[in-house]
């Protein structure tokens, strides 16, 4: 089987059978009603990009204080649970199959989106501003969670889990990555504790563990997904001891049977993949560092390169935003639609959402009245 080839080869994963190795990345689009609950227009969103092997949906907040921007989803109330049916049964009768992602944003919060003040392991802002209903704002000091917040907080994960399998989702991706709350007690510069949850490299993997470990035993091992970020600086983030982390953290979690390992902006020839997947006994997703080149030379090659080095999955954010029939051009060879960055978040509405073209239909061009963008950095 030649590498491309294996691109579009079916494989496993947890009580599935996927068509192709390409996943479509968890992606924040901001297109979710002001309380979370989806709308319809993200079921089109998804249901045009239903040929990847896999979905995950973009973050969902297991509960309240856990809102990162204005406009994203959440998976906490019935309501929520409703608004992503409709979601999971468009893509469903499209052909597709869904995982959904839960997120908590830790000190990535604010109470103008929210009306909460953030909790983090420590008492450490965010070093930046924030987007809010308001525009950017200065981030709050979050309160310092206290064993029985870690208590309730992983209880919220496990019932986000259970509500995910019940708005029609095949299992769910627990975000441990990107500078978000998991992967704030995962870091030095944020995890400042000193009882058992910080400290030493043991200690700063726990809560993620946790967390893991409690969604598994909710929903089963199989329909559950983890994914990290080593190294990644995103949101204030330094980690420190990243050679350490992650082999602990796969350790302690290696014998759970996990659907799968998600690891961002993978590089093959960094110690820590390699350590990673030698330890690593199950599924593993990678997610290619493309810089700004969106060709589908480019896209193929990052993609064969990481197959090369023992990924079995792949996982496209961009490209799959850009082109509903992603998986369909990549097997021709086909062009692929340049991202429209001004659209991508912080935005509402259909354009640059679900009017990019498939093949063989005309471009979409972007209307002044279809949509507002806000002012505002792009953060993922």
């Amino acid at each position: 089987m030649s590498k491309t080839t294996a691109l579009f080869a079916s494989a496993p994963l947890g009580p599935l059978t996927l068509p192709n190795r390409l996943v479509m990345a968890p992606l924040t689009r901001n297109r979710a009603e002001a309380d979370g609950t989806p709308t319809p227009l993200m079921a089109t969103y998804y249901a045009q990009r239903a040929a990847a092997g896999l979905i995950v949906a973009e973050a969902a907040t297991p509960n309240a204080v856990g809102q990162t921007y204005p406009n994203i989803t959440a998976v906490h109330s019935a309501r929520h649970v409703a608004g992503w049916r409709q979601v999971t049964d468009a893509v469903r009768d499209a052909g597709g199959r869904m995982f959904l992602q839960l997120q908590h944003g830790g000190r990535v919060g604010h109470p103008a989106t929210s009306g909460l003040t953030p909790v983090a392991p420590s008492p450490v802002p965010l070093p930046e501003t924030i987007f809010t209903p308001r525009g950017h704002r200065p981030a709050v000091v979050p309160r310092e969670m206290n064993e029985e917040d870690i208590r309730t907080t992983v209880a919220d994960f496990a019932r986000a889990a259970r509500n995910a399998l019940d708005a029609g989702f095949e299992g769910v991706e627990v975000h441990s990555a990107n500078g978000h709350l998991l992967h704030q007690f995962l870091a030095a510069n944020t995890n400042r504790r000193t009882d058992g949850y910080g400290g030493s490299v043991a200690a700063r993997i726990r809560f993620t563990a946790e967390v893991v470990e409690a969604v598994a035993a909710e929903i089963g091992a199989e329909r559950v997904g983890l994914r990290v970020s080593p190294g990644n600086t995103v949101n204030g983030i330094a980690e420190g001891e990243t050679e350490e982390i992650y082999p602990a953290l796969t350790e302690r979690l290696r014998g759970l049977g996990l659907a799968y390992l998600h690891l961002v902006y993978a590089d093959p020839d960094a110690p820590v993949f390699r350590r990673i997947r030698a330890g690593w006994p199950g599924v593993l997703i990678a997610n290619p560092v493309l810089g700004g080149e969106l060709s589908t030379g480019a896209v193929r090659r990052a993609s064969e390169r990481l197959l090369d080095a023992g990924a079995d999955l792949i996982a496209l954010g961009r490209p799959f935003l850009a082109n509903p029939d992603l998986v369909e051009r990549l097997r021709l060879g086909a062009p692929l639609n340049p991202v429209r960055d001004r659209y991508f978040m912080y935005v509402g509405g259909a354009t640059g959402y679900t009017d990019y073209p498939a093949l063989g239909e005309e471009s979409a061009q972007p209307s002044s009245a279809s949509s507002v963008a806000l002012d505002g950095p792009r953060v993922a």
